[in-house]
Protein backbone atom coordinates (compact mmCIF):
# COMPACT_ATOMS: atom_id res chain seq x y z
CA UNK A 1 0.00 0.00 0.00
CA UNK A 2 1.16 2.94 -0.47
CA UNK A 3 1.54 6.12 1.60
CA UNK A 4 -0.90 9.01 1.04
CA UNK A 5 -0.14 12.53 0.92
CA UNK A 6 -2.82 15.27 2.78
CA UNK A 7 -2.77 18.74 2.26
CA UNK A 8 -3.46 21.62 5.00
CA UNK A 9 -3.90 24.93 4.17
CA UNK A 10 -2.56 28.13 6.61
CA UNK A 11 -5.16 30.74 5.96
CA UNK A 12 -6.14 34.17 7.11
CA UNK A 13 -10.06 33.32 6.86
CA UNK A 14 -11.20 29.66 6.27
CA UNK A 15 -14.29 28.84 3.55
CA UNK A 16 -16.63 29.58 6.13
CA UNK A 17 -15.47 33.17 7.10
CA UNK A 18 -13.41 32.22 10.49
CA UNK A 19 -10.26 34.00 10.86
CA UNK A 20 -7.04 32.14 11.11
CA UNK A 21 -7.73 28.24 10.38
CA UNK A 22 -6.28 25.63 8.93
CA UNK A 23 -7.69 23.74 6.55
CA UNK A 24 -9.26 20.71 6.93
CA UNK A 25 -9.62 21.51 10.14
CA UNK A 26 -9.60 17.68 10.84
CA UNK A 27 -7.75 15.45 8.65
CA UNK A 28 -8.12 11.73 9.06
CA UNK A 29 -4.73 9.58 7.47
CA UNK A 30 -3.07 5.89 7.91
CA UNK A 31 -0.25 4.91 10.28
CA UNK A 32 2.76 6.07 7.56
CA UNK A 33 0.73 9.17 5.78
CA UNK A 34 2.10 12.22 5.38
CA UNK A 35 0.75 15.67 5.90
CA UNK A 36 1.79 18.71 3.95
CA UNK A 37 1.30 21.87 6.02
CA UNK A 38 1.07 24.80 3.19
CA UNK A 39 1.24 28.56 4.07
CA UNK A 40 -1.54 29.91 1.31
CA UNK A 41 -1.52 33.20 3.63
CA UNK A 42 1.67 34.81 5.09
CA UNK A 43 2.55 34.57 8.88
CA UNK A 44 1.68 30.72 9.51
CA UNK A 45 3.37 28.33 10.98
CA UNK A 46 2.36 24.84 11.97
CA UNK A 47 4.05 23.42 15.32
CA UNK A 48 2.82 19.97 17.23
CA UNK A 49 1.23 20.98 20.60
CA UNK A 50 2.94 20.15 23.39
CA UNK A 51 2.28 16.35 25.08
CA UNK A 52 -0.58 16.60 22.02
CA UNK A 53 0.87 13.51 20.06
CA UNK A 54 0.44 9.94 20.65
CA UNK A 55 3.61 8.11 21.92
CA UNK A 56 5.70 7.49 19.83
CA UNK A 57 5.28 10.09 17.14
CA UNK A 58 8.12 12.82 16.89
CA UNK A 59 7.11 16.60 17.50
CA UNK A 60 7.46 19.39 14.75
CA UNK A 61 8.20 22.79 14.32
CA UNK A 62 7.91 24.29 10.84
CA UNK A 63 9.40 28.13 10.35
CA UNK A 64 6.99 31.20 9.53
CA UNK A 65 6.19 30.87 5.54
CA UNK A 66 7.41 27.32 5.18
CA UNK A 67 5.72 24.47 3.94
CA UNK A 68 6.27 21.52 6.55
CA UNK A 69 5.82 18.08 5.24
CA UNK A 70 5.29 15.75 8.82
CA UNK A 71 5.12 11.56 8.60
CA UNK A 72 2.63 10.62 11.16
CA UNK A 73 3.70 6.98 12.38
CA UNK A 74 1.57 6.08 14.85
CA UNK A 75 -2.33 5.77 16.11
CA UNK A 76 -4.01 8.55 17.66
CA UNK A 77 -4.80 12.17 17.42
CA UNK A 78 -2.10 14.64 16.84
CA UNK A 79 -2.79 18.10 18.00
CA UNK A 80 -0.45 21.12 16.52
CA UNK A 81 -1.05 24.99 16.14
CA UNK A 82 -0.08 28.12 14.44
CA UNK A 83 2.37 29.38 16.97
CA UNK A 84 1.68 33.29 16.51
CA UNK A 85 -2.13 32.86 15.88
CA UNK A 86 -2.98 29.46 18.58
CA UNK A 87 -4.56 32.40 20.78
CA UNK A 88 -7.16 33.29 17.64
CA UNK A 89 -7.87 29.23 17.90
CA UNK A 90 -5.13 28.94 15.09
CA UNK A 91 -5.14 25.08 15.71
CA UNK A 92 -5.95 21.69 14.14
CA UNK A 93 -6.05 17.68 14.20
CA UNK A 94 -4.87 14.35 12.77
CA UNK A 95 -6.55 11.42 13.60
CA UNK A 96 -4.71 8.30 12.74
CA UNK A 97 -6.45 5.26 13.00
CA UNK A 98 -8.63 5.35 15.92
CA UNK A 99 -7.95 8.57 18.23
CA UNK A 100 -6.07 6.30 21.17
CA UNK A 101 -4.96 9.34 23.07
CA UNK A 102 -8.17 11.23 22.24
CA UNK A 103 -8.65 11.64 26.74
CA UNK A 104 -5.23 12.71 27.28
CA UNK A 105 -5.44 15.82 24.33
CA UNK A 106 -8.69 17.21 25.57
CA UNK A 107 -6.91 17.54 28.68
CA UNK A 108 -4.50 19.85 27.13
CA UNK A 109 -4.74 23.53 27.80
CA UNK A 110 -5.36 25.84 24.83
CA UNK A 111 -5.45 29.46 25.36
CA UNK A 112 -7.76 31.88 23.84
CA UNK A 113 -10.29 30.68 21.02
CA UNK A 114 -8.22 27.68 20.57
CA UNK A 115 -10.49 26.28 23.23
CA UNK A 116 -13.59 26.93 20.69
CA UNK A 117 -11.49 25.41 18.62
CA UNK A 118 -10.67 22.61 20.27
CA UNK A 119 -14.34 21.51 20.93
CA UNK A 120 -15.29 21.93 17.63
CA UNK A 121 -12.12 19.26 17.00
CA UNK A 122 -13.30 16.97 19.19
CA UNK A 123 -16.72 16.95 18.30
CA UNK A 124 -15.66 16.19 15.10
CA UNK A 125 -14.13 13.28 15.94
CA UNK A 126 -16.08 11.79 18.30
CA UNK A 127 -18.63 12.09 15.23
CA UNK A 128 -16.32 9.84 13.50
CA UNK A 129 -16.32 12.10 10.27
Amino acid sequence: AFAADHGVKMLNKGSDGTAMVFEPLVVKAAPGDTITFVPTDKSHNSASMKDGLPQGAEAWKGKTNEQITVTVPAEGVYMYQCTPHVGMGMIGAVVVGQPTNLEAVKGLKYPGKAKKTAEKIFAEIEAGS
